[in-house]
This record gives C-alpha cells, sequence and structure tokens, in this order.
C-alpha cells in the first residue's frame, strides 16, 4: 500500500509558485513547471504587468531568474511602468536576477523575407536564457511576432515549434497573447497547445469596471473554475479565491461589549460573540452609525483594532458628528488603532470591493471591521450580486475570527424587518432600530430581533442620543401600543398620579384605623376604670359586710358570756336548792 502511495505522489505534476496572492491557491501551487501557460486578454486587462510580477516574485521569492521579452514596449518603457507597483527591474538586471529583452518587428520587414521561422528567436532567447541561468520566461506579446504571417500553416507550426523549445529548455513560461473576436486569441491556435490558459477579462458594467480571472484549462491539474475578482494596485496582483471559502471555521465562546453597557444586558450581559455578524438595521437618523461608533470606541479602548468602512461619509465628517454624542474617535486614529475607508460603492464594482476588503483586511489585521452601511452596493438590479459578495465577505471575515459590524438603511415603505440586500440568514445578531411615532413625536426604539447561541431580551427599548452617548430606558405598553416620549412622560404622570392617590388612600384608612383604634383603647380604659370600680365597692361592700358578720358574731359571744354570769349568780343566791 506505501508503495501505491509513493507513486501517486510522484505522479503529480510539478507547479511554479506565482507568488501572486491568491492565484497560487486557486491554481493548486502555481503555473505548471518547465510548460509554457498563456495569459490572453483584452487591452488593458493587465497581461503585461501579471508576467511581470510573476518574473519578479521568482526572482526575489524563490531564487529563479527570468527573462523578459517584449515585442512591443522598449526595455526602458518598461521598467518605468511597473517601478508604480514598487518593482525595481534595474536593480534586479544588474544582479542578474533579470534580463530584458526588447525584440523590435516591423510588419513590412517581415513581408519582404519571404520565408518566415523563429529560429533567430530561439537563438536571442536562449542566450538571454543561458546568460542568467533562468528558470522563468515570459513572451510579451505573441501576436506581435506573427502579426505579419498571412499563412496559418506556417503559423501554426512555428507556434508549435515555439512551444515545443521551451519545453525543451525546461523554463517556466507565460506567453501573453491578445483576445480575438471569437476565440481566447487572434489567431485562435494558442490556447491548444499550452498547457495552461489564463483569461483575463476587464469588463464595464453600468459605468463600473471590474477585473476578473478564470482559469481555462490546465492540463494535468485540478484548478478553480469560477471567475476571481482580481487587483492591481501599488503592491501588484492580488486575487481573490472565492471558492476556498467554506463553513468550516472555527468559532469563539468570547464575548465583546458593544460599548452601551445597557444594551450589553440584553444580550446575558455579555455583549456579542467574538468572530460573530451583527447587523444593525433602521430608517434614516434613527442611529444606526452611533451604535456602529459605540463599538468601535469599546474595540479601540481594548486595545483591539478597528477597520472601518464609510460608505456614505467621510472619516472628518463622521468623527466630528460622533462628538455630539461624546465619543471621540480620531485619538485612537492618531494610535493607529483605528483605520477608515472612505469610498463611494460606484468607485469599484462589487468584485473588486471584495478584492479591495481582502487586501485591507491583510495589511491591517483588524480584530473588528464596520461596513457602514451595506445597502448602498445595490445599484439598480444587483440584489443577488451583493448577497453574493456578502455572503463571501462574511467567510472570509469568519475563518479569520474576525467580528464583523453592517449597518443597513431601510424604507418606511417596506417591511422593517427585511433588508435591501436580504442576508439576514447569514447574520448572527440583528438588532432593528425603529421609529416610534406619537402623539406628534418621533422616537427612537431598538429590540433584538434574533441573536444566535446566546438569551437575548425580548423588550423594546427607547433609546436617546445624549451629550454622553446612547442612553436605554424602558418603554411603556399603553392601550394604543408602545408608549415614547411626551407620551410615556404623560403616562408617568398619570401612574404617579394614580400611586400618589392611592397613597393617601392609605394614609387616610391607615388614620381612621388609628382613631378606632383609640376609641376603642379609650373605651377599654373607661369599663377599666368602671370595672375596677365596681370591684373596689363590692369589696368595700364584701368588707363592710364581713365586719358585721363578725360584730354580730362578736355580739352573740358577749351576751353568751353575759348570760352565762347571771345564771352563776341565780345559783348562789338559792344554795339550798
Amino acid at each position: 500500500m506505501k508503495k501505491v502511495e509513493s507513486k501517486l505522489v510522484s505522479t503529480n505534476l510539478l507547479k511554479s509558485p506565482t507568488g501572486i496572492q491568491g492565484f497560487d491557491e486557486i491554481t493548486g501551487g502555481g503555473l505548471p513547471m518547465g510548460r509554457p501557460t498563456l495569459v490572453c486578454g483584452s487591452a488593458g486587462c493587465g497581461k503585461t504587468l501579471f508576467g511581470i510580477e510573476f518574473l519578479v516574485r521568482g526572482a526575489t521569492q524563490f531564487n529563479e531568474p527570468g527573462v523578459f521579452m517584449s515585442f512591443e514596449e522598449t526595455n526602458e518603457e518598461i521598467t518605468k511602468n511597473v517601478a508604480s507597483l514598487g518593482f525595481d527591474l534595474d536593480y534586479l538586471v544588474k544582479h542578474k536576477k533579470l534580463a530584458l529583452d526588447h525584440v523590435h518587428i516591423e510588419r513590412s520587414e517581415i513581408e519582404e523575407t519571404g520565408e518566415y521561422d523563429l529560429e533567430g528567436l530561439f537563438i536571442r532567447l536562449g542566450y538571454a536564457i543561458d546568460s542568467i541561468g533562468a528558470k522563468r520566461v515570459v513572451l510579451d506579446t505573441i501576436e506581435s511576432l506573427f502579426a505579419g504571417l498571412p499563412n496559418q500553416l506556417i503559423l501554426r507550426a512555428e507556434l508549435r515549434r515555439l512551444f515545443r523549445w521551451l519545453k525543451e529548455k525546461g523554463v517556466t513560461a507565460i506567453i501573453t497573447g491578445e483576445r480575438g473576436e471569437e476565440t481566447l486569441t487572434r489567431q485562435g491556435l494558442e490556447e491548444y497547445v499550452s498547457d495552461c490558459v489564463i483569461l483575463l477579462d476587464h469588463r464595464v458594467t453600468e459605468q463600473t469596471s471590474t477585473r476578473r480571472l478564470r482559469v481555462v484549462k490546465y492540463r494535468g491539474s485540478m484548478h478553480g473554475t469560477n471567475e476571481y475578482p482580481f487587483l492591481i494596485d501599488e503592491d501588484g496582483f492580488s486575487v481573490l479565491p472565492v471558492t476556498s471559502l467554506g463553513l468550516n471555521h472555527s468559532v469563539s465562546n468570547d464575548r465583546v461589549s458593544s460599548g452601551i453597557t445597557s444594551l450589553d444586558k440584553m444580550f446575558e450581559g455579555k455583549g456579542y460573540y467574538r468572530g460573530s455578524t451583527i447587523l444593525i438595521s433602521g430608517t434614516a437618523g434613527v442611529g444606526k452609525t452611533s451604535l456602529a461608533a459605540h463599538f468601535s470606541e469599546a474595540a479601540c479602548k481594548r486595545g483591539e483594532r478597528v477597520l472601518y468602512f464609510c460608505f456614505e461619509e467621510s472619516p472628518s465628517q463622521l468623527m466630528r458628528n460622533m462628538l455630539s454624542i461624546g465619543i471621540k474617535l480620531e485619538p485612537w486614529v492618531n494610535k493607529g488603532l483605528l483605520q477608515f475607508q472612505a469610498t463611494r460603492p460606484t468607485f469599484y464594482g462589487l468584485e473588486m470591493h471584495l478584492a479591495k476588503t481582502h487586501k485591507l483586511v491583510n495589511d491591517f489585521k483588524p480584530n473588528i471591521v464596520i461596513l457602514d452601511p451595506i445597502n448602498t452596493f445595490v445599484i439598480g438590479d444587483k440584489e443577488v450580486e451583493v448577497k453574493t459578495m456578502l455572503m463571501r465577505l462574511v467567510d472570509f471575515l469568519k475563518s479569520n475570527q474576525i467580528t464583523a459590524l453592517f449597518t443597513n438603511l431601510t424604507s418606511g415603505v417596506n417591511e422593517l424587518e427585511h433588508t435591501d440586500v436580504s442576508i439576514s440568514s447569514l447574520i448572527d445578531t440583528w438588532i432593528l432600530l425603529r421609529d416610534i411615532e406619537l402623539s406628534g413625536e418621533r422616537n427612537r426604539g431598538m429590540y433584538i430581533l434574533k441573536s444566535r447561541g446566546m438569551a437575548h431580551s425580548n423588550q423594546i427599548r427607547e433609546f436617546n442620543l445624549t451629550n454622553h452617548g446612547v442612553e436605554l430606558s424602558n418603554v411603556y405598553v399603553g392601550p394604543s401600543g408602545v408608549l415614547t416620549g411626551s407620551a410615556r412622560i404623560a403616562q408617568e404622570a398619570i401612574e404617579n398620579a394614580e400611586v400618589l392617590t392611592r397613597k393617601q388612600d392609605i394614609e387616610r384608612k391607615k388614620r381612621e384605623i388609628e382613631r378606632k383604634r383609640k376609641a376603642v383603647e379609650a373605651q377599654i380604659e373607661s369599663l377599666q376604670a368602671n370595672f375596677e370600680s365596681d370591684v373596689s365597692e363590692a369589696v368595700k361592700m364584701i368588707n363592710i359586710e364581713r365586719d358585721t358578720i363578725n360584730q354580730l358574731e362578736q355580739d352573740k359571744i358577749e351576751m353568751a358570756e353575759s348570760r352565762k354570769a347571771d345564771i352563776i349568780k341565780k345559783k348562789n343566791r338559792n344554795p339550798k336548792k
């Protein structure tokens, strides 16, 4: 079994990495090593720059010298044109990392020679390759080489001969070609003899340009087959490999504060999940940007980096406006923790916005990304395209554990629990801000539509923009619905009056009870006094009666005693008897 595995590995196609961000990921390692690759496209799509970067990255990153042979631009023109990308071709030529060769071809001269072949080109190119030990070659462009050749049979034969010669030299070659009317190239032959064909496209849709790349074929290798947006800027090429993004990203149990304590309490007192996506939607002027600014400030206070995309305001205007609610963002910009990117959505195409965002995120490496607002991308009938772009962006941010906050403007005509770009299913936490109009007033209300993976409040909360930030307060629900503003104050006054009346009733009843209690106590005291008086009188009478009885008894005794004495006396008078 092990022998079979080793045999499978050894038969894999060797590849030469281009060093172009994203492209090597799409192709699984780069261009086929030792084989020719055709890069075709219309004028201005970036074919020459692609070839130049392939050589420069090879010389500087992979120690593979290269030869650039041009049939249109001179060496001086090429050197000046790519200097804006930071490529110093003169330095590479001086250190024998790169060889530049301009071949001047005139159509009239080709017609006069009659028999036409590429033997002279092979000698010249071979010398350049051997002089620096080149591993990479770029020929720009092939149309100029065959511009004056009318015989298709000779052209086909020489093309095959050129590609075979490059393979025999063992160099990894890029050959650029202009796109034809109904074919990938003007001759329509190069794509058939090339081992790898890359199509660069520069299209304009609704006055917005977009650059896209597609690998048309790649012999002997799996590759991405979609169209991929790419960007050409001061750092060269960068390609967005959208098909590499999936749903296998890791998640975090950490929580990050929204910057508003009372709002955090609506999320179990802990805030959002780190690496999640938050959507704040609502009508104009309801406070979406204010919540985003709170979130930015709180992140910067934690020492985290925030990348803030503004699509409606300039950074200076946004920072000035936030001062009115006590949020100071400029110090964090000066410290390098907060970076603003302000562009109109029409400045790039959707794919270019996505590619630009990828590049900025990779360069700045933020912890928080804010897009304010996302509905500005919807121009014309582009809802599906915008949703696709945002889906790719959400996957990219989640795969990098970046917490994303989007704001979305909803119109009062449409249902509030709906977004113009229909991305609510991609969002982890959705906060809806709404206007509550009552009694001639317009007040703000907030509630949480959903928050995946955590308990959250189901209450509608009124919030105010004060000079020290956003404040949440309870909302009163009356017979006609939710009460806010002066209606809430009136309701509070009514309830306070009712409470006061009830308190007064309670106090009155307490006083009445106290009066009755005292009256009862007085009656008890009177009865007790009468009772004691009666008891005293009864005791007195009892004592008198007892004394009387005692006296009677004493009188009887005395009487008895006195009568006894009389008897004795009588006996003494009659002794004889």
